[in-house]
C-alpha cells in the first residue's frame, strides 16, 4: 500500500504536471497571440516560435528535474542511481530523456520517486505532440498568407 513518502511523492508529481500543463498552456497561447500581432515575415515568426517552444520545453523539463532533485536529496522517497555521485545536471539529463521518452536507461530511479520518472514520460509525450500540432497549424496559417 501507499505509505507517507509515496503520498508525498504523488502530491510533488500532481503539483509538477499542474504547473508545466498550465505554463505550456500559456505559452501556446501568447504564442498565438503573438504570431497574430507580429509584422515579421512569416516565416521568421515561427523560427522565433520554435525558439520559444524550446525555452518552454526546457523550463517543463527543469522544473521535473528539480522535483528528482529535491526528493533524491531527502531520505525516503527514492534516487536515481549512477555509477557516480548523484548532482543536478544528473537529474535535468535524467529528465530530459525521460520527458522526451528517449529513455537510455543509464540512471535507473528507485522507490517511489519512479512515480514520478512514470508520469513525467506521458506528460512529455503529450506536451511535445502539443507543440508539434500547434507548429504544424501556425505554418498552414502563416506560410499560406506568404504564398
Amino acid at each position: 500500500m501507499f505509505d507517507g513518502s509515496d503520498v508525498i511523492v504523488v502530491l510533488t508529481t500532481l503539483v509538477v504536471v499542474v504547473i508545466v500543463v498550465m505554463t505550456h498552456y500559456e505559452g501556446l497561447h501568447f504564442f498565438t497571440r503573438w504570431m497574430a500581432k507580429n509584422t515579421l515575415k512569416p516565416r521568421f515568426r515561427i523560427v522565433l516560435m520554435i525558439y520559444g517552444l524550446l525555452l518552454l520545453h526546457t523550463f517543463e523539463i527543469t522544473m521535473f528535474g528539480a522535483a528528482y532533485w529535491f526528493l533524491s536529496q531527502s531520505p525516503g522517497f527514492g534516487t536515481l542511481v549512477t555509477e557516480d555521485v548523484l548532482n543536478v545536471l544528473d537529474c535535468l539529463y535524467f529528465s530530459a530523456t525521460v520527458y522526451s521518452t528517449l529513455g537510455f536507461g543509464d540512471l535507473v530511479p528507485t522507490q517511489s520517486i519512479r512515480i514520478l520518472a512514470g508520469i513525467e514520460g506521458v506528460t512529455g509525450l503529450l506536451l511535445i505532440t502539443w507543440s508539434a500540432s500547434f507548429t504544424y497549424l501556425e505554418m498552414v496559417r502563416y506560410w499560406r498568407d506568404e504564398d
